[in-house]
């Protein structure tokens, strides 16, 4: 019998587990990581050579017969190896090869989706590996979280391709929920693409994406309560209840002891080349390199725990969030805004916010913030020329009615009532 596939299922959820593997599991995924990017990067050198050749516009037999023999070599996995027969490694997944050819065209269809991703580039090498596999499901077997080549074998060990058996960790109680799900006989829970990493600290992950017809969560109680948020650089946001949330400033922070770090290893780098040594056999610098990697770690966890639990309160205690679209390309411009944007997270934020709302079944819009701060909410007066407010200017009075306004929480209620409109709420 056929299966469905990824896309046809209603229902589509990320779980990432924290992955034990032992010195032969791990010099596996070494050697996966590498056979992807080499494998993506030879697509994009062989397709630049096409389109160099297709930009001559010379039509002669020795350029077509040369364009031929270059898209061939690319065409398929079974091409790729007959170039490189060192991709033939048992050790190597023949999914991570397929995954990474993937990979090019979606990136390709992604440029021409948002042309400021940029076209394929070359993956450089650095201390962070990744790679793509997909669990494979004999026709005459339903599919199910514990068959198949990649599955789990309970609720601490896993079978992933190649690597086989191998230890994990992550939140049993959401765990538990799929397991259950999975028990019961009329759901069915596939395992789609799963993403093997490791991170700069040398911790391993693996992450899958799960398709199932049935939701993976419940949806919220309906609250009957809508509220707007107003981003800022004075505090994280404020909202149309009056509610300000400081800025962690995780980054900023911890800044001085990042420059330090980076300071150290810049100098033992300097060092090391001054001496002719290696930097692959200094283990000075890889030691500074792993301290500054899990100082720069700490800030992003933190920031991220931040955020989670900042998007799950607004979306589990809200039935509709508006919020203002954030410009990140002009604010990257400004220095000042640049370190803002980076420090607090807000396009991961308003990310989160997005997804969340879908998966809990609530209702989240983006609004054009233009007007929203100089706009009295009370009476719908826009301050302009002389009169218009500056970041200086943290609290104002309308001059028509005479309402006192704090600048955040005003933006707030604008943002509110426009992303109400623009759902065509009354």
């Amino acid at each position: 019998m056929g299966h469905k596939k990824m896309s046809e299922y209603a229902y589509h959820y990320g779980l990432k587990v924290r992955i034990y593997p032992s010195n032969r599991q791990k010099e596996m995924i070494r050697r996966n990581s590498d056979a992807a990017r080499s494998v993506y990067n030879e697509i994009v050198g062989t397709n630049k050579e096409i389109s160099l050749f297709g930009k001559l516009n010379l039509h002669i037999d020795f350029i077509a017969k040369r364009i031929e023999n270059l898209r061939n070599r690319i065409a398929t996995v079974t091409a790729l190896k007959n170039r490189f027969p060192w991709l033939c490694h048992p050790d190597i997944d023949a999914q991570s090869i397929a995954n990474a050819r993937q990979n090019y065209q979606k990136a390709w269809r992604q440029f021409h989706k948002v042309h400021a991703s940029g076209v394929p580039r070359f993956h450089k090498k650095d201390s962070t590996e990744s790679y793509q596999t997909n669990p494979h499901y004999a026709k005459d077997k339903p599919i199910s979280l514990f068959t198949g080549n990649a599955c789990f074998l309970d609720a601490h060990h896993l079978m992933l391709p190649k690597l086989k058996r191998i230890r994990f960790q992550c939140s049993q109680k959401m765990l538990q929920k799929i397991f259950a799900m999975e028990k019961e006989k009329h759901r069915i829970v596939r395992i789609g693409t799963i993403t093997i990493s490791k991170d700069v600290t040398g911790d391993y992950f693996a992450s899958f994406q799960l398709g199932s017809d049935e939701p993976f969560v419940e949806a919220f109680a309906h609250t009957g309560k809508e509220i707007g948020i107003d981003l800022n650089i004075e505090n994280f946001y404020a909202d149309s209840n009056g509610v300000i949330l400081d800025n962690p400033s995780y980054y900023r922070k911890q800044k001085q002891r990042l420059i330090n770090a980076q300071r150290k290893l810049s100098r033992r780098i300097v060092r090391a080349k001054k001496e002719h040594r290696p930097l692959c056999q200094a283990k000075n610098i890889e030691k500074q390199r792993q301290i500054l990697a899990e100082l720069t770690s700490a800030v992003k966890r933190r920031r991220r725990e931040f955020l989670q639990r900042t998007s799950t309160t607004l979306i589990k205690n809200h039935d509709l969030v508006a919020a203002e679209e954030l410009r990140s390309k002009n604010m990257l411009k400004n220095h000042a805004l640049a370190m803002c944007l980076q420090d607090n997270g807000w396009r991961i934020f308003l990310n989160m916010l997005e997804y969340k709302a879908k998966l809990h079944q609530r209702q989240f819009v983006t609004v054009d913030p233009k007007n929203t701060t100089q706009t009295c909410h009370n009476c719908g007066y826009v301050m302009r020329g002389e009169q218009k407010l500056t970041l200086r200017d943290r609290e104002w009075t309308c001059p028509v009615c005479g309402m006192h306004h704090i600048r955040d929480i005003n933006a707030a209620k604008n943002i509110l009532a426009k992303g109400k409109a623009k759902l065509g709420i009354t």
